[in-house]
């Protein structure tokens, strides 16, 4: 569980404090994702305010000053313990897996970055790994602060097959045919039966896909952030253009790959068949 000095004592106990009961459950579902979304948050709030204000003059490139601000946020994250440091090395594996998914699409001409910088490789700022770094610590963090459980939970070799077979898919769809329909199904029949159990007053129960559905409809906002402000260009789209809605799609896979992810990091390999493989919590 959180550590009931930041979240809980601060914001939680004072809002059910205050709020009917009624009142007090959705305000409370709502505020703690959006602390799971703190380090995302802090990005797309940098994305937007160093597009507002930055001048081509200056002598920092933008795309430098995003490295550094990125950086800076995940430090005092760790310095703070607003994450903790099993969410630091799902983090750091998501940030990997990210970057190298990046090198390949920008050389793939998927998209590109338009502005120039010092800590770029191969097309690729060094900023971008932490926006894929914050999508595993919203997955990781958002487990956390509701101490989510997920039961029935498939076979954990199935999940880890599924992972890599949609992140393989990524690349391989420039190459061979597309098979993210079959994933799409893959991911339908894996976690159907598969419920989110959380309490926040009495207890819910929602199917995972539908969970990662929500999810992904809000990183698809997010990722608008990234092209309204020219921050990347998808090929074939001019600057400032609004991302398909086929990105969705994308990120609703992407989001298996984070949720494995986590569990690959943080699971009890004692028990990988029920809540425990998650939470480590009987």
């Amino acid at each position: 569980m959180q550590n009931p000095s930041t979240f809980e004592t601060r914001i939680e106990r004072p809002v059910r404090a205050r709020l009917p009961v009624r009142t007090a459950g959705p305000v409370v579902f709502i505020l703690k994702h959006a602390w799971a979304c703190l380090f995302a948050g802090l990005i797309l709030i940098a994305v937007i305010g160093t597009k507002a204000v930055w001048s081509s003059d200056w002598h920092i490139n933008r795309y430098d000053a995003l490295f550094g601000i990125a950086l800076a946020i995940q430090i005092a994250m760790l310095a703070f313990k607003l994450e903790t440091w099993q969410e630091a090395k799902v983090i750091a594996l998501f940030h990997i897996t990210g970057t190298a998914m990046e090198w390949f699409k920008v050389s793939a001409g998927s998209w590109a970055y338009p502005e120039d910088a010092i800590f770029m490789f191969l097309g690729v700022p060094m900023f971008s790994g932490f926006m894929y770094a914050s999508v595993g610590s919203y997955v990781a963090r958002v487990i956390r602060l509701f101490d989510l459980r997920f039961t029935p939970y498939p076979p954990f070799w199935m999940t880890v097959v599924l992972a890599v077979a949609i992140y393989v898919n990524f690349f391989a769809h420039h190459f061979v045919p597309d098979i993210r329909l079959v994933l799409f199904a893959a991911t339908a029949v894996l976690f159907w039966q598969t419920r989110v159990v959380f309490e926040l007053g009495k207890t819910y129960a929602i199917p995972l896909p539908f969970a990662v559905l929500f999810a992904s409809f809000f990183l698809w906002i997010a990722e608008n952030v990234g092209t309204l402000t020219g921050t990347w260009v998808y090929a074939g789209s001019a600057a400032f253009q609004m991302t398909s809605f086929s990105k969705m799609g994308s990120w609703y896979l992407l989001l298996y790959v984070a949720f494995v992810t986590v569990t690959i990091v943080v699971r009890n390999p004692l028990d990988i068949k029920g809540i425990r493989a998650i939470t480590g919590k009987p």
